[in-house]
């Protein structure tokens, strides 16, 4: 099961299948929204969603009025759900009035989740997750569902940023953190953003609010490393003195290494991969192997899609398998 506190099993499906089938009734519980969220009940349980999911999955969501967290978790649960059509359902469990179905599963904490396939439980999750996650469970499960709102927005804002429309893309990372404040997507994005508008500080400040266990999540690492490529490239102001040094000594790596970091600071992506790749080809060793680095850095800030990145990198395995 995602999270902690209780897990599922075979052996919840043996106790359950004997006790809910043989001691309660198992009149039908009031169903909602098309039939595809319900309430269920200690008495209705083993037909809710014993029997039930041996047709399609079945969620159970174990809440309390009381619980704030289960009041932010029902309503992303139920436009979910709702999105599925019908490829899932959700039962919802008030365990002030039905305490016995979650003592008997061990559940210890709320809001917890629990799935149901073919009559056992098979994966769960606890906490208040938001939508993207939630959507990433139900794959899990075998339910595919649409892009979240936060999904398409991100898309959209990729877009965007692609177009060189900052301004616009920045405006829909912000609606997406308005929606999830720890998409670590978003606040990438919105870095990229304020970078492209040569402000470092707020760009940084912008990473700040990527939640410690996100610090290696890819688009992170990214954003950091197109950061700190920004401020080589702010130390880089004579970019013509640097080229006439180059031309006037082709070994002079230390100026074409700065040229390089001046260029990509620039955009001129393939030109500065360019200068790189020449110190490699001329001396692979020079500054323990300094040139590969950087252009290692190159690709991690510009995302490994980039088309300067996939050039480059053919580039550089030429260079290197000759």
């Amino acid at each position: 099961m995602s999270g902690s506190g209780f897990s599922v099993g075979g052996s919840f499906g043996g106790t359950m299948g004997g006790s809910f089938g043989g001691g309660y009734q198992t009149e039908p519980a009031q169903s909602s929204a098309g039939g595809h969220v319900f309430d269920t009940t200690t008495q209705t349980f083993m037909q809710d969603v014993i029997d039930a999911s041996r047709n399609q999955p079945i969620l159970v969501d174990f809440w309390a009025p009381w619980c704030e967290p289960c009041k932010q978790l029902t309503p992303i649960l139920e436009k979910v759900v709702g999105e599925a059509k019908g490829a899932v359902k959700l039962a919802k469990m008030n365990i002030e009035d039905y305490p016995e179905v979650a003592g008997q599963m061990g559940v210890q904490s709320i809001p917890a989740v629990v799935a149901f396939k073919n009559g056992q439980p098979v994966d769960g999750f606890m906490g208040a997750l938001p939508e993207g996650q939630i959507k990433q469970f139900l794959e899990r499960l075998g339910v595919k569902i649409g892009p979240s709102d936060a999904e398409k927005y991100i898309e959209q804002g990729d877009a965007l940023r692609a177009e060189g429309d900052y301004p616009q893309a920045a405006q829909l990372y912000g609606a997406v953190l308005s929606i999830e404040p720890h998409n670590t997507a978003a606040i990438a994005g919105l870095a990229h953003c304020y970078l492209a508008a040569d402000d470092v500080e707020r760009a940084k400040q912008a990473l700040d609010m990527a939640p410690a266990d996100a610090a290696n999540a890819q688009e992170i690492v990214a954003a950091r490393a197109a950061i700190e490529l920004a401020e080589q490239a702010a130390s880089v102001d004579d970019l013509a003195g640097l080229k006439e040094r180059v031309s006037a000594n082709p070994d002079d790596h230390e100026a074409r290494f700065d040229l390089a970091v001046g260029l990509s600071g620039r955009g001129e992506k393939n030109e500065a991969v360019d200068q790189l790749i020449e110190i490699i080809r001329r001396d692979r060793e020079w500054r323990e192997d300094g040139a590969r680095t950087q252009l290692l850095q190159f690709f991690e800030a510009w995302g490994f899609k980039d088309p300067a990145s996939a050039i480059s990198r053919r580039k550089l395995s030429s260079i290197l398998f000759s």
